[in-house]
């Protein structure tokens, strides 16, 4: 299961290691804080053995606020949930998601909402389809 953390909201996303594919699953708005109990439900449906979290980054690859801020997301899903994660660099997925989105973007306001909650699930997929291309070249 992928994470595509942000301030804002939470784009999840799931992938099998056989198939190599990531769908989107679901993105959570952040508001007045993470739905923990929302992420507890998907994982409890899902039963995915490991979470893969985006490491945000610089263009030059150092490190910004958000980035400690998803790290310690990650070690808090580790800890609440029990299950292994993995930080990948998700430098340019977002703009990778826009892209592969371009042709869903809708004029109006309800549009381009729903288009920036699809954007952080996509962005999700990207992030665990980057991880199971990194295993997959470590094997």
């Amino acid at each position: 299961m992928g994470f595509d953390y942000g301030r804002g909201r939470i784009g999840i996303a799931l992938a099998h290691r056989t198939t190599q594919y990531a769908s989107p699953l679901q993105t959570l708005e952040v508001g007045r804080g993470i739905e923990w109990d929302s992420i507890g439900q998907l994982i409890e449906t899902w039963q995915p053995d490991l979470l893969v979290v985006g490491l945000p980054l610089n263009e030059d690859g150092s490190e910004h606020e958000v980035t400690a801020e998803a790290k310690r997301f990650a070690r808090r899903l580790e800890a609440r949930f029990n299950l292994p994660y993995r930080l990948v660099d998700e430098r340019l997925s977002s703009h990778e998601a826009s892209a592969r989105l371009k042709g869903a973007h809708s004029p109006s306001r309800r549009g381009r909402r729903r288009t920036r909650l699809t954007l952080d699930s996509a962005a999700a997929c990207l992030i665990l389809e980057t991880w199971l291309s990194l295993e997959a070249t470590d094997r």
